[in-house]
């Protein structure tokens, strides 16, 4: 049997209760609702053809489950997911086998959202109250495509912008504009 070490430090567990205070308030997010919800899609290219299909709502609320489901498409190089919610936020997934690029365009939605702070904890980032809106994650997820950081940045800071209508710079920007334009109607039909 071991003695009893006298000298021994005492164990401190304030450190372990303020981590889980820290993580308990952003449990109490609430999901994005339908009605909150502005749309979730999927983009991809299939025998070189720019598809974009309607996703379910419930996928606007889970990052991970949006990268699943993304991963089940059958497009030429990955597919990309794009939600909008609430007018002013969205995100962009972008999965290619492994790799997984994400961007949302404003971090201090990471307050309100459970979508935007799975992105923040995916991306090993901290958001405060006292953040100023700023986008987070890949500003040239696209530079391949020919969106490059300076534009897409310039597309993602305006936050006077519905996000919907952001989006839409970003489809017309890649040449995905009808496509995009068409999931999002039936997303919303």
């Amino acid at each position: 049997m071991d003695a009893f070490d006298e000298d021994a430090e005492p164990f401190d567990l304030t450190d372990d209760l303020e981590d889980d205070a820290d993580d308990d308030e952003y449990d109490d997010l609430e999901e994005a609702t339908e009605d909150d919800v502005d749309l979730v899609v999927a983009l991809y290219r299939e025998d070189g053809q720019a598809v974009a299909v309607p996703l379910e709502v419930e996928l606007a609320n889970d990052l991970d489950e949006l990268m699943e489901q993304l991963r089940r498409l059958p497009g030429d190089s990955g597919a990309d997911g794009w939600v909008a919610i609430g007018g002013d936020v969205f995100v962009i997934c972008r999965v290619r086998g492994r790799t997984v690029e994400v961007l949302l365009n404003d971090v201090t939605a990471a307050l309100d959202w459970p979508i935007a702070r799975d992105v923040v904890d995916y991306l090993g980032e901290d958001v405060a109250e006292d953040d100023d809106p700023a986008p987070i994650g890949d500003l040239e997820i696209y530079a391949a495509s020919g969106l490059g950081a300076f534009e897409m940045e310039a597309i993602v800071t305006d936050y006077e912008a519905d996000a919907y209508d952001q989006l839409a710079a970003i489809a017309r920007k890649l040449r995905v504009e009808d496509e995009f334009l068409a999931a999002a109607d039936e997303f919303g039909g």
